[in-house]
């Protein structure tokens, strides 16, 4: 019966998935993954946290956030996400988790603890959720969005720097999986969408060519963010 009822749960969008005997959280990883007992290892969805361990900033706030929401003991449900792997190569599971109702992946974006990831440029069940609760926190400035310099880029991993020291994202991670615009030849950043401009991005006096549509060379001189941080 509780398979059905967890198979059920996954199937709809704004169910919560049921806990099972197994679901039982014995440690929080990082501010984005999860130890359960019986040795299984949950790596959050479509969601990425500054890097533990990496000195990072905010990557410790993040873990102790993820603890706040899944404290040992903490039962949980899991919800896989057709349209995204299951597992990933490091042999971690990749799930949303729940408590009760509450989707965690989205909270930790909501609170400011994590980024969206949308790995490979796929967009889970969960997309829109996550991007709205990503835009009331970097709008209120929660979390690493006030903590650090940290640029918005739903299509590559977060990369938090401690304000002061901010250095641009390499290039050339993005173009691997094809989602660096044209127009921007010089560096590695996506398509629309969502609409960036320059604060959202860590690179400054970039070639821009037409059609821009970021809208980043607002005086037409095919430069891109030209010292601005608007």
């Amino acid at each position: 019966m509780l398979v059905a009822v967890a198979a059920l749960a996954a199937l709809s969008p704004g169910a919560a998935a049921v806990p099972s005997a197994a679901s039982v959280v014995t440690r929080v990883v990082d501010g984005d993954t999860i130890a359960l007992s019986g040795g299984t290892t949950v790596r959050l969805v479509q969601i990425d946290a500054p890097e533990a361990g990496t000195g990072e900033c905010y990557s410790r706030a993040a873990a102790r956030e993820l603890r706040r929401l899944l404290p040992v003991g903490a039962s949980v449900g899991l919800q896989a996400d057709a349209r995204l792997g299951r597992v990933d190569r490091y042999g971690r599971l990749l799930r949303y988790v729940w408590v009760g109702r509450l989707n965690v992946n989205v909270a930790l974006v909501r609170r400011g603890a994590a980024s969206v990831w949308f790995y490979g440029g796929v967009r889970g069940r969960h997309a829109g959720q996550l991007l709205y609760a990503a835009g009331l926190a970097r709008r209120e400035r929660r979390g690493l969005w006030g903590a650090c310099e940290t640029a918005w880029n739903p299509y590559d991993a977060v990369r938090a720097n401690h304000k002061g020291s901010a250095r641009p994202a390499a290039p050339g991670r993005l173009a691997v999986r094809g989602r660096c615009d044209p127009a921007y030849p010089t560096v590695c950043i996506p398509s629309p969408p969502p609409d960036l401009d320059c604060r959202d991005v860590p690179y400054r006096r970039f070639k821009v060519i037409a059609p821009d549509p970021h809208l980043f060379d607002g005086e037409g001189d095919g430069l891109g963010c030209e010292g601005s941080r608007r």
